[in-house]
C-alpha cells in the first residue's frame, strides 16, 4: 500500500499489543508524529515489509500504553527511536491539552556521555519535524525542550535547566544520583513518567547497574506516579531476569514494612525480603535476530604452530587490506587500546593507501576531541577505516559501516554480536562481520562462539548482589535528603533487582558501618553518616516536624554529608600505574599497572625494561622487586586480556564432546566434514581437524575436557626440577583464576611448598618442586561444595587482591573519601590510606566493607558459584576428574604450557616454544613408544 493511502486509511481504534501491524502503530499515533513518520521513513522501509522495523511494531504500542518494556533489537533497527516516538507522542498531546510544566518527563540513562551525546542530536530532528508537521496543519504543540546533564555540564548550563527545565534529559547513572540529591533539581524530578535505560546490558554486568537500579527505586518513591521504564539492548541474557533488573520489585504493603500504622515497633525493623514480593510487570520485546548475519571466521593459516609470525602477520594485513578495499567504511576492533594504535600503524606503513585524511584510531585514551572528531567522520563516511578497542561497542549511529573486522576473540558471543552490529546499521542490510583468529586457543572458541551467534545462543549476564558499598551510598543519600524510617529506606533498597534477596544480617551490617558502632573507628577518621533514633518520644534532639511514635528514624550526620555525598559517589574506580624498586638499594625500575599485581604472587618473576625482576611485596603505590636471572612467570601481556566468558566456555567444552564423537565415529575427514557445516574458513577447518587429531593420537580421549569431565595432564620437567599441572577447565578466567588459587592453596597445605600458578581462559597451570608429589586428582575430588567459598576466602586473604579490591570498595564505601574540602586524594593515596585501615577492619566483626570486598572477590571476580557447583558435579559423579601422564604438554596445552615456559618473553619466544613441543608431540606419535600414558586417579 502506498505510504499516504495507508495514512489515510488508518482509523483511530486501540491496539492489541499482541497483534500489531503498521496501521495498528499508526492508529495509536496523533495525527502530526503519524504524518512526520510516514514523510520521514516511508520511502526505504519496503525491505522491512512495512513502515516500522520488528521492535517498533511491538514497542511503541507498549510505551503509548505506559507499560514497562525491554526492547532487544541488533543495533541499527530503531529501538531507541522506537522509545522516544510514543513518548514524544504523549508529551506533544500534553503540552497541547494542558500544558507541560517547567520539569522533567523524560529521563534519558546511558552509559557513555558520547552515547547521550548522539542521542541528543538524533531527538532534534523528530521534535522539529513534528513541530514543523503541526505548524502545517495549524496546531500549536508549543515547546518539548530536551537537555543533557553529565559531568562535563557547566555550571551555567546546569543553573539554566532549573530556570528553563527540559523535559526530556540526558544524563548517566552517576549524574542521576546527584540529582537525586540537589534540593532544587529533586523537585523537577517528582513528574518523571518515562525512564528509557539504553545499552543496558552495559550496564547490568557492573555495580555501575547496581547503583542505577536502587537510584531508579529512589525515583520511584520520588515520583508523582510510578513512572514507565523501557530497557534497550542490541544483546542480553536471560532476557526475563534482565526484565526483573530494570523494572525491580513492587514494595511490600505499608502494615508489613512497618511504615504506617504499625504498633509494634519490632516490626519496623524486619521488613521482608523482596524475594517474597513480585516483579513489576515487564513486556519482553525479543527481536534480536531481525536482521541477516554474514559472520565467518578467517584464519591466514592452516598451520599457526610452524608459519613464521612475520608470514602470519603478513597474511593477516594483506586480508585486511582487500577487505577495506571493498566496502564503503570497515571498522577494525581488537582486545586492546595498544592494539589498535599498533594495527592503524601497520595499515599505514604497509599501505600507502592510508593515511589521517582517511583512516583513524578511536580508544578511550585519547582526547575527547579527538574521539568526537573520529565519530562525525565515521557518521559522515569519510574514513575508509578505523580501529577501536571497545569504545564504539555501543549504540552511536554509524550508518556508512559495512564491515566489522574482530581481530582476536571478543571472548562472548553477545560481545561479538555487539561489535559486528555496526555493520549495515539499518534495516534490510546485512550485517557483515569476519573474525580473525591468530591463536590456536583462540581458534577454537571464535569457531564456537560464530557457530552460536548464527544460532541465536547470547551469553548470560551476571549481575552483581547485595552490594554493601553501592548500599552504603544510597542510604547514606536517602538519609541527606530527608529524615525519613528506616523501613522505608530499607524497603526502597530492597526494591531494586540486586537486593531482592538482602537480608537482616547485612542491613543489620551496613547499619552499625553507617552508624560508625565500632570501637576505635572514630580514631581512624571514619566517622558515623547517619543517626537512628528509637526514642518513642516527639521532639528530642533531631527536631523532627511530624514524629509518629513507633518509627525507628533516620537521618544525615555532620553539616557536610551533602557536599562529601556528592563529590565522593560513583562506582568506577580510580587506577594508578605502581613504581617500582629493588629492594636493594631502593633503585626505581619502572611502573606497573596494578590490575597486572592482581596476577602475581611473592616470588613471580616477570619483565620490566627489559630485565627480569622476582616479585616480593607491595606497600601503597610502590612494589618491591628483586633482580634475577630466572624466567619469567608471567608475561606481560597477561592483565591486557579479556576474560571469555563461562556461558561460551561451556558451549566449547560441548564442542569438544561433539567432535570427539564425530571423530570416533570416522577420525579427521569425518571432522573435517563436520567443521565444515560452521562459519569458518577452510584453513580454520584443517587447522582445527590437525590439532584434535594430535590430541587424541597423543593422549587419548580423555586427555580432552568435556562437560561432564575434567582433564587434567601431569608432566615433569627434570632439567628445571619442576612438577608441572595442565587443568583443562574451558569455563573461562573468572571460573579458572577461582579454581586455581583454591587447588594452589589446598596443594600448598599438603605439599608444603610454594605453588606457581599461570591462569588462561580454556585452563590454568600449578606447577611446583619435582619432589613434591600430591594427589591433584584426590584433592579435586575432595573438594567439600559447602566448604568452597570459606576455603576461597582464606586464600584471598592477606593478598595484594584483598588490598585493591578493599581500597576500592572502601573509597566506594565513603570510608575513604577522595574529595573533602577542596583536597582531592589520589589513587595512590587512596591506597596507602586502604592499607591503614585493612588490619585493624578485619578485626572488626563482620565489617560491611571488609565483607563487600570478599563478596565481589569471590563472587564477582573469582565465580564462587561457579566452582560450588562444579564440585558439586564431581561428588555427584556427574563430572569425572581424570588424569593424563604426558612427558610433554599436549596440543590442547600449549597455550598453557607456554605461560609458564621459561624462555617466553616475546612473541617470537612463544612461537619457537611452541614448534618446540609440537616437534615432541609428533615424535611421540610417529614413534608410537606407548610413553603417552593415559592414566586415572592420583
Amino acid at each position: 500500500m502506498d505510504a499516504f493511502a495507508l495514512l489515510d486509511s488508518v482509523a483511530d481504534v486501540d491496539v492489541d499489543p499482541g497483534d500489531v501491524d503498521d496501521a495498528d502503530v499508526l492508529s495509536s499515533l496523533s495525527p502530526s508524529v503519524r504524518q512526520w513518520w510516514v514523510e520521514r521513513f516511508g520511502e526505504f522501509v519496503p525491505e522491512n515489509g512495512g513502515f516500522f522495523t520488528p521492535p517498533q511494531k511491538e514497542a511503541i504500542p507498549l510505551v503509548g500504553a505506559d507499560e514497562n518494556a525491554l526492547v532487544c533489537a541488533p543495533t541499527g533497527s530503531g529501538k531507541t527511536l522506537a522509545s522516544f516516538t510514543a513518548i514524544i507522542d504523549a508529551l506533544f498531546e500534553r503540552e497541547r491539552e494542558d500544558g507541560l510544566e517547567n520539569s522533567v518527563y523524560c529521563l534519558y540513562v546511558s552509559p557513555l556521555k558520547s552515547l547521550a551525546n548522539d542521542i541528543h542530536r538524533n531527538l532534534t530532528e523528530p521534535l522539529e519535524g513534528i513541530t514543523d508537521v503541526a505548524a502545517e496543519r495549524g496546531e500549536d504543540v508549543g515547546e518539548i525542550r530536551h537537555a543533557i546533564r553529565h559531568g562535563d555540564t557547566s555550571d551555567a548550563d546546569r543553573r539554566k535547566m532549573l530556570s528553563e527545565t527540559p523535559h526530556i534529559l540526558n544524563t548517566t547513572p552517576e549524574t542521576l544520583a546527584i540529582l537525586l540529591n540537589s534540593p532544587k533539581f529533586r523537585e523537577k524530578l517528582r513528574t518523571v513518567e518515562y525512564v528509557v535505560v539504553d545499552e543496558i546490558h552495559s550496564l547490568a554486568e557492573s555495580k555501575r547497574g547496581t547503583h542505577l537500579s536502587v537510584s531508579l527505586e529512589r525515583l520511584e518513591a520520588l515520583a508523582n506516579g510510578s513512572p514507565t521504564r523501557i530497557g534497550c539492548s542490541a544483546t542480553i541474557e536471560p532476557l526475563s531476569q534482565m526484565a526483573k533488573f530494570l523494572v525491580g520489585y513492587e514494595p511490600v504493603d505499608d502494615e508489613r514494612a512497618g511504615v504506617d500504622g504499625a504498633e509494634d515497633s519490632s516490626a519496623e525493623t524486619s521488613a521482608p525480603l523482596a524475594g517474597e514480593r513480585e516483579p513489576r510487570d515487564c513486556e519482553v520485546v525479543d527481536a534480536r535476530f531481525a536482521r541477516e548475519f554474514d559472520l565467518e571466521l578467517e584464519c591466514p593459516t592452516d598451520d599457526l604452530v610452524h608459519t613464521p609470525r612475520n608470514v602470519v602477520t603478513g597474511e593477516f594485513y594483506e586480508s585486511l587490506h582487500e577487505h577495506v578495499g571493498s566496502h564503503t567504511n570497515t571498522l577494525v576492533f581488537t582486545n586492546t587500546r595498544s592494539g589498535a594504535e599498533r594495527v592503524l600503524q601497520n595499515l599505514r606503513e604497509r599501505y600507502d593507501a592510508y593515511d589521517e585524511a582517511n583512516s583513524a584510531c578511536h580508544h578511550g585514551s585519547l582526547s575527547k576531541d579527538v574521539r568526537q572528531d573520529v565519530e562525525r567522520k565515521l557518521k559522515e563516511g569519510e574514513l575508509d577505516v578505523v580501529t577501536s578497542s571497545t569504545s564504539l561497542e555501543l549504540g552511536i549511529d554509524m550508518p556508512h559501516v559495512d564491515l566489522v573486522v574482530q581481530v582476536g576473540s571478543p571472548k562472548s558471543v553477545a560481545a561479538l554480536l555487539q561489535r559486528v552490529g555496526r555493520a549495515g546499521h539499518r534495516v534490510g542490510e546485512t550485517v557483515t562481520g569476519r573474525v580473525v583468529a591468530l591463536d590456536r586457543d583462540e581458534l577454537v572458541e571464535c569457531a564456537v562462539m560464530l557457530q552460536k551467534a548464527t544460532e541465536g545462543f547470547v551469553d548470560s549476564v551476571n549481575v552483581p548482589e547485595r552490594c554493601q558499598d553501592v548500599a552504603a551510598q544510597h542510604v547514606y543519600g536517602m538519609a541527606i535528603a530527608e529524615v525519613r524510617p528506616e523501613a522505608e529506606i530499607r524497603r526502597i533498597l530492597q526494591s531494586a533487582y540486586p537486593y531482592r534477596h538482602y537480608g537482616d544480617d547485612e542491613w543489620d551490617q551496613l547499619v552499625r558501618y553507617l552508624l560508625a558502632d565500632y570501637d576505635g573507628l572514630e580514631d581512624k577518621n571514619v566517622y558515623a553518616k547517619v543517626w537512628r533514633d528509637e526514642n518513642d518520644e516527639p521532639g528530642g534532639e533531631h527536631h523532627y516536624d511530624e514524629y509518629d511514635p513507633g518509627r525507628v528514624l533516620m537521618g544525615k550526620r555532620g553539616r557536610l554529608a551533602r557536599v562529601i555525598y556528592m563529590t565522593n559517589i560513583g562506582t568506577i574506580p580510580d587506577s594508578f600505574a605502581c613504581d617500582v624498586f629493588t629492594r636493594s638499594g631502593d633503585e626505581w625500575v619502572g611502573q606497573l599497572d596494578e590490575s597486572y599485581l592482581d596476577t602475581l604472587e611473592s616470588g613471580d618473576v616477570f619483565v620490566l625494561g627489559g630485565s627480569n625482576f622476582e616479585y616480593n611485596y607491595r606497600r601503597g603505590s610502590k612494589v618491591y622487586v628483586d633482580r634475577t636471572s630466572a624466567s619469567p612467570t608471567v608475561p606481560s601481556w597477561f592483565s591486557e586480556r579479556l576474560p571469555l566468558a563461562y556461558d561460551l566456555g561451556c558451549e566449547v567444552l560441548a564442542f569438544q564432546a561433539a567432535l570427539l564423537e564425530r571423530y570416533e565415529r570416522g577420525g579427521q575427514p569425518a571432522v573435517r566434514h563436520w567443521l565444515r557445516e560452521f562459519p569458518i574458513d577452510e584453513n580454520a577447518v584443517r587447522a582445527l581437524s590437525r590439532m584434535y587429531d594430535e590430541q587424541v593420537r597423543y593422549a587419548g580421549a580423555g586427555s580432552v575436557s568435556t562437560p561432564d569431565r575434567l582433564a587434567i595432564e601431569a608432566a615433569k620437567d627434570r632439567d628445571a626440577y619442576e612438577r608441572h599441572y595442565y587443568v583443562h577447565s574451558n569455563y573461562g578466567r573468572r571460573f579458572n583464576d577461582g579454581l586455581s588459587r583454591l587447588l594452589a592453596y589446598r596443594i600448598a597445605q599438603e605439599a608444603n611448598a610454594n605453588v606457581t600458578v599461570a591462569v588462561a581462559d580454556d585452563g590454568f597451570t600449578l606447577k611446583l618442586p619435582l619432589n613434591r608429589k600430591v594427589d591433584v586428582v584426590g584433592i579435586v575430588e575432595d573438594l567439600d561444595p559447602d566448604a568452597v567459598r570459606a576455603t576461597l576466602r582464606d586464600a584471598v586473604g592477606g593478598t595484594d587482591l584483598l588490598q585493591r579490591y578493599f581500597r576500592i570498595d572502601a573509597t566506594r564505601s565513603l570510608m575513604i573519601l577522595k574529595r573533602y574540602k577542596g583536597y582531592e586524594k589520589s589513587a595512590k593515596q587512596q591506597q596507602v590510606a586502604s592499607e591503614m585501615l585493612l588490619s585493624f577492619a578485619e578485626d572488626l566483626s563482620e565489617f560491611a566493607v571488609v565483607e563487600e570486598t570478599y563478596r565481589e572477590i569471590l563472587e564477582d571476580k573469582l565465580d564462587v558459584a561457579g566452582i560450588e557447583a562444579f564440585a558439586r558435579g564431581v561428588r555427584d559423579g556427574e563430572i569425572e576428574v581424570s588424569r593424563v601422564r604426558v612427558d610433554s604438554p599436549s596440543p590442547r596445552a600449549f597455550g598453557l604450557a607456554t605461560l609458564m615456559a621459561s624462555d617466553v618473553v616475546l612473541a617470537e619466544d612463544e612461537s619457537a616454544v611452541l614448534q618446540a613441543f609440537h616437534e615432541r608431540v609428533v615424535e611421540e606419535i610417529e614413534g608410537d613408544d606407548g610413553s603417552a600414558e593415559p592414566t586415572a586417579g592420583g
